[in-house]
């Protein structure tokens, strides 16, 4: 079963608020996020033209809590 995540036009994300974490340490390395009514956008914060991902906002809930509660390493 193959997932194909949803196709963003640039107009559904016209104006959107994008955000880095408070832990960025400003080495470049960085991803922003934004709300939208699409689920939540991700981009490099690098190439802010480039790609979007979005993620599903059960995914990206459960992703969190993974980060919150230390379950994730780097």
């Amino acid at each position: 079963m193959k997932i194909h995540p949803p196709r963003v036009s640039a107009s559904e994300l016209e104006g959107a608020a994008w955000r880095k974490s408070s832990y960025s340490n400003g080495g470049g390395n960085c991803v922003e996020v934004a709300q939208a009514s699409i689920g939540v956008p991700v981009r490099d914060s690098k190439d802010p033209e480039g790609p979007v991902i979005v993620i599903a906002p059960a995914a990206w809930s459960a992703f969190m809590s993974s980060v919150k509660g230390g379950e994730l390493h780097p």
